[in-house]
């Protein structure tokens, strides 16, 4: 496992054999939450985990935009990953939009597209996002001597353990105290563009892609077919039982056995 010196866009390396693919990841998370998958997949794929700007080791931005952040992500592969030939592309949510928009922009650097529990399309549970980043705002750091203090502080409006224990993966010791990795005030502010999707009119991208939905998650809905097909023609659609919206953390192993038989199918 190796990884790229922070810049605009940060990234680890996991696994030096195989096709390649790239992750990206959702709001609050790291290119770190997919290295379960990246080493199931491996040694047949050598997998790229990016922190998307805002997020991670990355650089923060002014605004968030999906289309700049998607040229970020594609300068970003240019210059290493994707240089010499497509890659993979997996994006989850915000991430998933993210690889949306890097496969309608730049379609020579993608091959297939995994899209994980989103749609192109406004919506989803933006106040439920809102909650958690309202929830991480308030936390008095001044008061946070080790993880434990803000996780204790975090309780009672975030009682789920296993979510705090994720939004958490974002506080960095820093010097004698603790600050947050991610951008949350521009995160808070441009929460509706990130709930949003922007106008691609026009633009397809005609290689194969999978996207995979959670059985117990609304983010994928019988209306947005229509969009999904649109603009990606070749769409397959997979529902994974048990899971809901985090179905890479909540379903580990089948969603890696999704990935795995769809990465490995040979082009019609």
């Amino acid at each position: 496992m190796s990884s790229s010196a922070p810049g605009t866009v940060s990234s680890t390396t996991v696994g030096d054999t195989g096709d390649p693919v790239v992750f990206l990841h959702g709001l609050f998370g790291q290119g770190r939450n997919f290295t379960q998958i990246a080493k199931a997949l491996a040694p047949e794929h050598r997998s790229l985990l990016v922190d998307l700007p805002d997020h991670g080791r990355s650089a923060w931005t002014d605004a968030f935009d999906y289309a700049a952040t998607a040229d970020a992500v594609a300068a970003h592969l240019r210059a290493g990953f994707a240089a010499d030939r497509p890659t993979h592309v997996v994006g989850h949510s915000m991430g998933g939009k993210v690889a949306m928009l890097l496969a309608l922009r730049h379609p020579d650097l993608v091959d297939r597209l995994v899209v994980a529990d989103i749609a192109p399309a406004a919506g989803g549970n933006v106040g439920e996002f809102a909650h958690l980043l309202d929830s991480l705002a308030g936390l008095d750091l001044t008061a946070v001597m080790r993880r434990g203090d803000a996780d204790q502080q975090l309780a009672d409006r975030i009682p789920d353990a296993r979510v705090r224990g994720f939004l958490l993966q974002n506080l960095r010791a820093d010097g004698g105290g603790f600050r947050w990795q991610a951008n949350l005030d521009l995160l808070r502010r441009d929460l509706p563009v990130i709930g949003g999707f922007p106008d691609v009119e026009g633009a397809t991208f005609d290689h194969p892609v999978l996207w995979v939905a959670g059985s117990r998650s609304d983010y994928v809905r019988p209306e947005h077919d229509p969009q999904m097909r649109r603009l990606f023609p070749r769409t397959t659609l997979v529902t994974l039982k048990g899971a809901g919206h985090w179905v890479h953390s909540e379903q580990p192993e089948a969603f890696a056995s999704v990935l795995r038989t769809f990465l490995r199918a040979t082009s019609d």
